[in-house]
């Protein structure tokens, strides 16, 4: 049985984001080659989601790395998987 996939509000909105930092600043090829490499991320964390480490934050949040640039933080329940938000890795980390 695989596990259904529900963007967040705000995972789209940073995906959109990160998609068009790419775009603009090193053309649509490479955003599209990161938008690939996002869904492989998230079809193999669909067939396998504990993959990831969890986070130091919040154990039942998962962290995905799709780039050294941009990971994707993630939540698995026992029928879906939660995509919260996508992270520029270059950026402070934030407080809880």
């Amino acid at each position: 049985m695989s596990l259904q996939v529900f963007y967040t509000p705000r995972s789209k909105e940073t995906l959109e984001s990160v998609y068009h930092f790419i775009n603009n600043k090193f053309g649509t090829k490479s955003a599209d080659k990161f938008t690939i490499k996002a869904e492989r991320i998230i079809q193999l964390i669909v067939e396998q989601p504990l993959m990831f480490k969890a986070s130091t934050i919040d154990e039942s949040i998962r962290i995905g790395l799709i780039t050294k640039q941009t990971s994707l933080f993630y939540r698995i329940t026992e029928t879906s998987i939660h995509l919260l938000f996508f992270w520029d890795n270059r950026q402070e980390p934030f407080e809880v």
